[in-house]
């Protein structure tokens, strides 16, 4: 009897997929509370009269603890039930939210960027890598797919839902609506998921497997293109808010109704890549890393008309979809003996990344501009697919 089978034999299929359903929606809540200041940089930026690029502090101080985080949490949680260490996260991302939604000065607003970014490294190093585990082997592709579903969706319903709530009512309501949404997924993660303590045939994630892991040519591939893709996509995705507002001239309701488009394409590009990579990883990849780098270089030249800038977030969209599923699947067939760990490196790699970006996305902002911002960023995606375009098929 395999370890899959000792936790999924005495549940139902039912029980299994409500478990996979609370799981995709810790991390929706996350990946919403994370990048909700996309659409809000704005009037968090009037508020505590700041740049946008330091209101960008709160898109990358998430991302470098997350990156620690994964790791740091993992290890130091040894054999704990990871059922019971992931409603604790819950809890915590609640606290984070009430603390935004009440901050008075803006480093408090940092602080809780910092449990934000806590929560996210290890509950989706964690939660990321448990498809196998709550519904059986032959149905961990299509759970793997559902769960990374959360990534756009925090796009597509997270990220326009806050941005409308925080035209209308202020930012802050954003915040403390998440706070009620994540105390949900609390009780959703407590009544459906199972014992999940660690398995016998993996073992405890401990530093000296991920630094083995780290020698392997395949894993430092993927660091790489992760690296360079998710750099070129959050250091201008961070500010497309402010160039929808100055290059296209969009209102503040109608650029909700972009970003939820943008959304809605980043969910078909993630269903799309699921069923892709089972032919060609590296070509997928690829492919999502080209139209990422050149719909960002476009954006400034195209963007200034809405038709235009609506269609090419379409596809930037789609190929972000893309992106998530296509790293986590990397490190995982490059690590088949330690799925966590590959869960780890994954998340590490992609939210470190993602502060990066954010942070140095601002630096150009205020240096330069927002259409200076899109085109260094477009030129890194293209290097990740030169980089690709050089690897062997995966």
């Amino acid at each position: 009897m395999t370890a899959s089978t000792l936790d999924t034999s005495t549940r139902t299929p039912l029980k299994g997929w409500l478990a996979v359903l609370a799981v995709t929606l810790g991390i929706f809540s996350l990946v919403t509370t994370e990048i909700l200041p996309i659409g809000l940089l704005t009037p968090i930026g009037e508020d505590f009269r700041i740049t946008p690029g330091t209101a960008g502090l709160t898109m990358t101080l998430p991302g470098f603890l997350a990156a620690l985080a994964a790791p740091a949490v993992t290890v130091a949680a040894g054999r704990l039930d990871r059922r019971i260490l992931l409603c604790v996260l819950m809890v915590v991302l609640a606290l984070s939210d009430v603390l935004a939604a009440t901050a008075h000065a803006y480093w408090a607003v940092l602080v809780s960027r910092v449990l934000v970014g806590l929560v996210i490294g290890a509950f989706w190093a964690i939660g990321s890598g448990l498809a196998a585990r709550l519904v059986g082997p032959e149905r961990a592709g299509t759970a793997t797919a559902v769960i990374f579903s959360a990534v756009p969706l925090g796009s597509v319903l997270g990220v326009p839902a806050g941005t409308f709530l925080g035209e209308l009512f202020g930012w802050r309501v954003a915040f403390a609506v998440m706070a009620v949404f994540t105390a949900g997924v609390l009780a959703a993660l407590a009544w459906a998921l199972p014992p999940l303590p660690t398995l016998p045939s993996a073992g405890a994630t401990r530093l000296g497997v991920l630094r083995e892991m780290t020698r392997q040519r395949a894993i430092r591939l993927g660091l790489l293109v992760t690296v360079l893709v998710v750099l070129a996509h959050f250091g201008t995705y961070t500010y497309v808010t402010p160039l929808l507002r100055q290059v296209t001239q969009v209102s503040p309701e109608l650029i909700t109704v972009f970003l939820f488009v943008y959304g809605t394409a980043g969910i078909a590009g993630n269903f799309v890549a699921g069923a892709a990579i089972a032919r060609d990883l590296r070509l997928t990849f690829l492919t999502a890393a080209a139209l990422i780098g050149v719909v960002t270089c476009a954006l400034p030249f195209l963007g200034g008309a809405k038709p235009g800038a609506l269609a090419l977030l379409v596809v930037w969209g789609f190929a972000y979809g893309a992106v998530p599923v296509c790293s986590g699947t990397w490190f995982a067939r490059a690590a088949p003996q330690a799925p966590e760990a590959a869960s780890v490196l994954f998340t590490s790699s992609f939210q470190a990344t993602l502060s990066a970006g954010a942070l140095l996305g601002g630096l150009v902002v205020d240096a330069v501009s927002v259409p200076a911002v899109m085109v260094t960023g477009g030129v890194v995606a293209l290097l990740a697919v030169a980089v690709l375009s050089r690897a062997r098929s995966a």
